[in-house]
């Protein structure tokens, strides 16, 4: 189970072999530790947890990309590929969804959760628990809400035309972790954070998967040295991810966890070949001609003969 690769770096990183490796082996440990710990000192001393997670987040993403210029693993994904001004729409779009719809969408949850907790005469969720516990509990729950529809998007053919757009991008580093189709976004947060709130999920709970998961997402489309090891067996990160993003659709259907892997390994869709490393080229390798502005990307799916028909005759 253990990672036995050898540590090779190119570019930059073979000219500072010693930071490449302490990056590679605790970058991801260190900024999660750090990230949730920050949140969980914050919340003790009063204040309101989704501020606390927006710090965080914020900090992370920037603490990522700055890593990012100094120690990248592929020195040609630090360049944009004409993707740059897209990916920065599509954060800014789905940031200012998330915080529309976030607040009314767990609005509703909460009070179903109440009206179902009622019924059943007691609280459906450990809310007694250390917060650490609740937070294992609600990543594995969500995260198995996650696997099967992150599954369905890649082998429903009408659910793969909008996540198809996450799959265009033509290199990896941070900012691809929000470069989904809106709908594909809010499908996705719906499905893997209603039922905790049905639940009965606490605010501070919600605020710190939201945390795990978006510093997650970002170092797991990191352009950055990764060597996880075990960890491999945890979290959903880089080395397995960058395999999600092959080109080749039978190494790409894999590790469909968001942030943990639990659920690939129970049900046999993990895939991280201990041989080789991941191929530099990725996306679509039947969509070459995906459309590459956010208006297009938007339509593609009302539009996907046509998308299909100019990738064939290319």
């Amino acid at each position: 189970m253990n990672d036995v690769r050898p540590l090779t770096f190119s570019g930059r990183c073979r000219a500072h072999p010693r930071a490449a490796a302490l990056v590679a082996r605790a970058g991801f440990p260190v900024l999660l530790l750090g990230a949730v710990g920050a949140m969980l000192v914050a919340i003790g001393n009063g204040i309101d947890a989704p501020t606390a997670m927006s710090v965080c987040i914020v900090t992370s993403y920037a603490v990522i990309a700055l890593a990012e210029r100094l120690l990248p693993y592929r020195d040609e994904w630090l360049h944009s590929r004409g993707d740059l001004r897209t990916d920065s729409l599509w954060f800014a779009t789905n940031g200012l969804l998330n915080r529309l719809l976030e607040p009314i969408a767990l609005a509703a949850a909460t009070l179903a959760g109440a009206a179902l907790a009622r019924r059943v005469g007691f609280d459906l969720w450990p809310s007694s628990w250390p917060w650490l516990a609740q937070l294992v509990v609600a990543l594995i729950l969500a995260e198995f809400c996650e696997y099967w529809f992150h599954r369905g998007m890649h082998e429903v053919d009408v659910l793969w035309r909008f996540h198809a757009t996450h799959h265009s991008a033509p290199r990896l580093y941070w900012l691809n972790a929000v470069r989904f189709h809106v709908v594909d976004y809010i499908m996705v947060g719906i499905v893997k954070l209603l039922p905790l709130a049905i639940l009965g999920a606490s605010v501070e709970v919600f605020a710190l998967v939201n945390c795990v998961a978006a510093v997650h997402g970002a170092y797991q489309h990191a352009n950055l040295p990764v060597r996880m090891g075990v960890l491999n067996w945890i979290f959903s990160l880089t080395e397995l991810h960058r395999w999600h993003h092959s080109p080749n659709v039978s190494q790409a259907n894999h590790n469909y966890g968001g942030t943990l892997i639990l659920w690939d390994v129970v049900f046999g869709t993990r895939y991280l070949p201990l041989d080789r490393e991941p191929p530099g080229d990725i996306g679509i390798e039947s969509m070459p001609n995906f459309p590459t502005g956010i208006v297009e990307q938007l339509l593609s799916p009302l539009r996907w003969s046509r998308v299909v028909r100019s990738s064939a005759a290319n």
